[in-house]
């Protein structure tokens, strides 16, 4: 496949890059090169263009003004000009999108193979990859990075410049085939905010965790060393932009505010490149000037280093050296999209405190090497430094967390899914008539024996039913445990407990059914059930896991009873479902498993009973009852224990998705080992 990318801010080259040189040369420059060379590992990827505007700055590098470079075997930048030969900030670029545009409709109308798909980095770059779209047909996949709608949510401001970025932003996500983030974060909250917003188009995939370059522990030293009076000390560290959402001056504050820590580690923060000759923008030049006030105001010289300069090498001998001296590493951002920056640390085996704003909260839940807290109250965050910085037991258990990063983001992985995507989207399949369905749920049925699910995947192969998940997951988070099980992406999905369905539509494509939203209004009143259940002794899940027709809750079976009763009596229809003893969803008196399944099932012109379904919890239970054939898994929760025995219900000795192979040779679908005879298990 020919893949090709745009990526037209900041200062794009070869490496090494020079992180900080201007506003708009940071993280998104670091993914799109990691991600070129992700891809271009792979057998099925056998040419990447990376596409950015050309300028002629040589105090920014002279690489800028080359139409072309190479970046590796199959791979390479092309820069085109607009006519303008001045660098641009994103602001200043805006005017000249009509011009770049043309530029790159005119180069690939040159080109006798067209790419398979473009894959466009923030807005402006996304309004180049849909023009091309609509002249050329070429498949577009849209990277916000950072969102308009969710910065001025977080700045409390939005002027005439941020109305048209979240317009331009509005136009790519709508318009684009996919929109590919980086955390569960931006694809349910900050994307999902946006009129146009398809969950069915919203892709979550993790990056991959790098250092910047090696690690020059001793140029590292030297750099710090020259502004601290004790330069020995555990330091906390902090690497970012000086922009305003990045909060450093209230990092400056945080670090004041906990009582004993500036004695006990000094605090060194990397803001960008302002050493002789380079010219910061206003904004840039007002961030330094607050970092220098809170340290002059806190009384903190010789205790804060604020090097003008720095390069790859002593940036990640700075990231070493801090996990080498018990430091931690600090996000205080406002709002963080994602947050690169956590995985450098996390790469490096150094504990992070980060922002609880964004895509930070993720990355630290899923890898544990660190706490959040709110970046906007100083006396918190500089608790959670001294907390981290003071605890050498908790510090070693988050140092050895990190030591497990690669487990949860691996570019490795993020090129496999996008590269997975890229074929569906440049060559959607259409799906056959089914003639039975097979839904299944995710979590411990189809999850939790990879041997056996080599068997499930050959049996996909060969059969023709239409294969659905079941799930209480979003389909966010019902991809993710997919693909982190390399199960392929079936032909439609049942989330959120049987409240939203995703099914393919006649080219192929997944598409939300809008008529299943439609079916389960009726009589669902949200907002009354949640504050008929706003009572301190009913917990909420947190704020994420609440959908527009699920509430979710934590409890056992008597708590869901005790909802169940509340409800009752304030006259409010619902079904209360409880599941692995913790979990209780409230859904709508029409959801659930089974009457989605019965649903997806007439949209195919076929009905239950030309329907089997796998299942191990309480959720399960009303798609169990609904099947015309259902298999319970040897490994299910004594939820199911209650389940009336009858002829169409199966339950196998065997575990995961090793039951569900045996049950689908119980139910006929599956051809039964001869060497492994299976002992049928009579329904109880």
């Amino acid at each position: 496949m020919f893949v090709m990318q745009i990526a037209l801010g900041g200062c794009l080259k070869a490496p090494p890059i020079h992180y900080g040189l201007t506003d708009d040369t940071g993280g998104h420059i670091a993914y799109v090169l990691a991600a070129t060379r992700a891809l271009e590992a792979r057998s099925d990827i056998d040419r990447i263009d990376v596409v950015t505007r050309r300028f002629d700055r040589p105090d920014l590098g002279i690489a800028h003004a080359r139409p072309h470079e190479r970046l590796g075997p199959k791979s390479r930048i092309l820069r085109l000009d607009d006519g303008c030969a001045d660098y641009l900030s994103k602001e200043a670029l805006e005017a000249r999108i009509p011009a770049i545009t043309e530029a790159f409709l005119d180069h690939l109308a040159g080109l006798a193979r067209k790419p398979d798909a473009i894959h466009a980095h923030f807005a402006d770059a996304a309004e180049l990859a849909l023009a091309a779209r609509e002249r050329f047909g070429i498949p577009v996949i849209y990277t916000p990075h950072s969102l308009g709608l969710d910065k001025a949510r977080a700045m409390q401001g939005q002027g005439d410049a941020m109305s048209r970025r979240i317009a331009a932003e509005t136009r790519a996500i709508a318009g684009a085939c996919a929109t590919v983030v980086s955390s569960r974060d931006e694809a349910e909250r900050q994307v999902a905010a946006y009129d146009g917003a398809d969950p069915a188009r919203i892709h979550c995939i993790a990056p991959g965790a790098t250092l910047p370059g090696p690690a020059d522990m001793q140029a590292a030293q030297a750099l710090i060393s020259p502004e601290l009076a004790h330069p020995y000390r555990p330091f906390i560290l902090a690497v970012a932009r000086p922009v305003e959402k990045k909060n450093l001056a209230g990092l400056v504050a945080a670090y004041a505010s906990a009582p004993g820590l500036r004695d006990r580690a000094n605090l060194v923060i990397l803001a960008g490149l302002r050493g002789p000759g380079r010219q910061g923008s206003d904004e840039q030049r007002r961030v330094i000037a607050g970092i220098r006030q809170a340290i002059r105001t806190h009384g903190l010289e010789g205790r804060v280093a604020l090097p003008p300069e720095h390069d790859a090498a002593s940036l990640g001998g700075l990231y070493r050296l801090a996990a080498e001296r018990q430091g931690v590493f600090a996000n205080p951002a406002l709002t963080e999209p994602f947050g690169l920056t956590i995985l450098e640390a996390a790469a490096a085996g150094l504990p992070v405190v980060a922002t609880c704003h964004g895509g930070p909260s993720d990355i630290v839940a899923r890898i544990g090497h660190g706490l959040t807290a709110e970046p906007s109250d100083a006396q918190a965050f500089g608790a959670a430094l001294s907390r981290l910085i003071g605890d050498a037991e908790m510090h070693a258990r988050c140092r050895e967390a990190a030591a497990s990063h690669e487990t949860a983001y691996s570019w490795d992985h993020w090129a496999a899914r996008v590269a997975a995507l890229i074929a569906r989207i440049a060559a959607p399949r259409p799906l056959p008539v089914p003639t039975r369905i097979l839904a299944s749920d995710i979590d411990n049925t189809l999850t939790g024996d990879r041997d056996a699910l080599r068997g499930f995947a050959q049996w996909r192969m060969g059969d023709h039913a239409l294969f659905a998940v079941a799930t209480g997951r979003t389909i966010t988070e019902a991809r993710r445990i997919l693909a982190e099980w390399e199960i392929d992406e079936p032909d439609a999905f049942i989330t959120s407990v049987g409240t939203e369905i995703y099914r393919r539509d006649a080219t192929g494509r997944l598409v939300f059914d809008e008529s299943w939203a439609r079916e389960i209004e009726c009589d669902w009143r949200r907002d009354a059930i949640r504050d008929a259940l706003d009572s301190p002794s009913i917990r909420m899940q947190p704020e994420i896991e609440q959908r527009r027709w699920k509430l979710g809750y934590l409890g056992d079976a008597r708590q869901a009873m005790r909802i169940r009763n509340r409800l009752d009596m304030a006259g409010l229809a619902a079904r209360v479902i409880a599941s692995h003893g913790r979990l209780i969803d409230v859904v709508p008196v029409r959801a659930g498993k089974g009457a989605a399944l019965g649903h997806l099932a007439r949209s195919h012109g076929l009905s239950l009973d030309h329907c089997v379904a796998a299942g191990d919890s309480g959720n399960d239970e009303c798609m169990l009852r609904a099947a015309g054939r259902a298999i319970i898994v040897g490994n299910a929760d004594g939820d199911l224990a209650r389940l009336p025995r009858r002829p169409g219900l199966y339950r196998s000795p065997l575990a995961h998705a090793a039951g569900l192979m045996d049950g689908l040779s119980w139910a006929g679908l599956a051809p039964q080992e001869v060497d492994e005879p299976v002992m049928r298990v009579a329904a109880e």
